[in-house]
């Protein structure tokens, strides 16, 4: 399996994980507003045109300046242990806009 098939699974399983917070419309919420914090970050980043092997070598060091992010900016305590969450909803939202992509 490669590096980006590995990367797409942890991606598509954060999204599952965000997804089924549907529930508790509170922690939703605040799983959306942190994944949009990370969405905007990702595009200044990223930019417009990439390719999924650039977006997983992205997601390699995502976990860094995505704390920072969220130390600065997160709406709510509690952010940490939603970090991995948000981060792979994120990418996973985001591959979708790789000239490479396929679903």
């Amino acid at each position: 399996m490669s590096r980006i098939e590995v990367a797409r699974q942890e991606w598509e399983e954060g999204s599952r994980r965000l997804e089924a917070a549907h529930d508790d419309g509170r922690r939703y919420r605040q799983l959306v507003e942190l994944l949009e914090l990370v969405l905007d970050e990702l595009r200044k980043r990223i930019g417009q045109t990439y390719t999924l092997g650039e977006l997983v070598s992205a997601y390699g060091e995502s976990e860094r300046w995505a704390r920072e992010l969220l130390e600065e900016r997160a709406p709510t305590p509690g952010w940490p242990r939603d970090l991995t969450v948000v981060l792979a909803a994120a990418f996973d939202a985001y591959q979708r806009g790789a000239v490479d992509y396929e679903p």
